[in-house]
Order: C-alpha cells, then structure tokens, then sequence
C-alpha cells in the first residue's frame, strides 16, 4: 500500500475530485511496468492531477484458452510493489476469487472488481472487508441503477470508498454502446463517483479471430464526450506498443497519446468551470 492512501481513499468518495486510473491491461516485464509507471507519474507530477497505476496480475477472462494470463498473483503482486516503491503511484489492481483480496490489499490501494464479475456477493464481501477503496465496473448487460446492490454489498462488508465504471453496454453480438446518461445515473443511483474507462469500451468482443477485437480510434472521442456528460474520473488502459501487450492488444491508447488525451480533458473541464484536477 502506498504513501498515498490517504488521498486515494478520498477520491472514491463523492465529491472526491477528478482523477485517473492508467496503466497496462496486465501485469508485464519489470522494465515494461516501470516504463509507464514513470510516465504516468511525470504525467501527475506536470498536470497535478492524481493517477493509479492499474495492471492486473490474472486475465481469468481470456477469449481462448492458450492466451496469457500474467504471472498471476504472488509474482504479479511483487511486481506491483516495485512499481509503487519506484514512482510513488497509488496500485489497482483485478480480484476474481475472494481469496485474493486480502492478499491484494496488502500491497494495493484499490481493488477492483471486474465487469463479469460485478454481482458475485462473496467476492464483493471479500473486496470489502478489506477496507480498501474498491472500483465496481458495470456488468455490459446491467442498467447503471443495477448497480446500487453491488455498491451495497462493498459497503456493508467495511469499505465505505467505492466507486463504479462505464465500460458499455452489449448492443447485438460483439458491440459495445455507452449510454452518456450513465454517469448521472449511476453517480445518483449509488451516492458513489462515476467513472469511465474508455478502452474497454472501444473493444469488439468476439471479433478479434478467438481474441476480442476493438476499435481504439473511437476513444479519444468517447473520453471527450463523457468527460462532457460528467464522467468523474478516467480509466485508460495504456501501453508503448499495444500489438505487442500480453492482452487487449486491440483496444490500448499507445502511451505517447496519453498526454495529449488527458491535457484535451483537463482542458475541456476547465471550460466547463469544473473543480480544477487536484493531488
């Protein structure tokens, strides 16, 4: 856990202020981590704009069956840890299984919860119980009120800093649309921040040949639009060669457009007389 906790633990509460989850899809080389981590931690420094650093040590929701899943979670945690000794960034990272969490907790600030995992009581208990901040991101088949219960669950086990992420909602086969309503409506439905991760939901699930596919020309216009709508935070999975990442090779913004991406958003806030960025 890192130095940071404190504020970090604040900005999942309402009204905690505008920040940024980024980071890779999953857990990498130790050169391949630190190389964004110090990117991403010179992005804060310049922006004054508070950034976790998110890679998940397991992708238990692989398309096919022989793709890497990272080093998974004893390994992958010691990596996360150098990372966070290294840059000073608060961690996030993936839980799939209730026995994970605590393990995560000792070295992470925040637990996440994945989409297709978003209504599993004991896992959510367990993330809770914690204490630690967590991130629910919205099952691609559930309205945002829906996701009242599962902001419930994490709260009523111990951890009252929650917050919840669009990443789209299936349309037919192998199609995501983001309802820019879902902010509001979710931010009102579960009293928590509303987040938008505008990589996963440029993906194309299905229609990658046995990966998922995607469409990553789409997400500057997405993040634009729901920082518009009133997104309260932003989660971009990043990479410096995305074809050459370990997963959602298809849908990562290439590193060298992060910052010209978040300086656009911080921009358009500024605008729109929203609160200033903050660390």
């Amino acid at each position: 856990m890192s130095a940071a906790f404190g504020a970090v633990d604040r900005l999942f509460r309402p009204d905690g202020g505008f920040f940024l989850i980024a980071g890779p899809c999953v857990v990498e080389s130790d050169a391949l981590n630190l190389q964004i981590g110090e990117a991403l931690a010179r992005l804060s420094a310049d922006l004054g704009l508070p950034i976790i650093y998110k890679a998940s040590f397991d992708k238990a929701n692989r398309s096919s069956p022989g793709s890497p899943r990272g080093p998974g979670v004893d390994e992958g945690l010691r990596k996360l840890e150098r990372v966070g000794q290294a840059t000073g960034l608060a961690l996030l990272t993936d839980v799939h299984l209730p026995e994970h969490c605590a393990a995560a907790a000792q070295v992470v600030d925040v637990l996440q919860i994945p989409a297709f995992l978003c209504r599993q009581t004991d896992l959510l208990v367990a993330a809770g119980a914690t204490g630690r901040p967590v991130n629910v991101k919205k099952g691609q088949w559930m309205a945002p009120h829906e996701m009242r219960g599962a902001v419930a669950k994490v709260r009523g086990a111990g951890s009252p800093a929650v917050a919840t992420t669009e990443r789209g909602t299936f349309f037919g086969y192998g199609n995501l649309v983001v309802d820019m309503r879902s902010f509001a409506l979710m931010r009102e439905a579960c009293e928590a921040p509303a987040i938008f991760d505008g990589t996963h939901s440029v993906q194309r699930p299905g229609e990658g040949g046995g990966i998922s596919g995607g469409e990553p020309r789409f997400i500057p216009s997405l993040v634009r639009a729901a920082v518009v709508a009133g997104a309260d935070a932003l989660f971009l999975e990043t990479h410096p060669e995305p074809a050459r990442g370990l997963s959602d090779t298809t849908n990562m913004l290439p590193l060298d457009r992060l910052r010209p991406l978040v300086e656009e958003v911080l921009a358009l806030r500024a605008a729109l007389g929203m609160e200033a960025a903050r660390v």
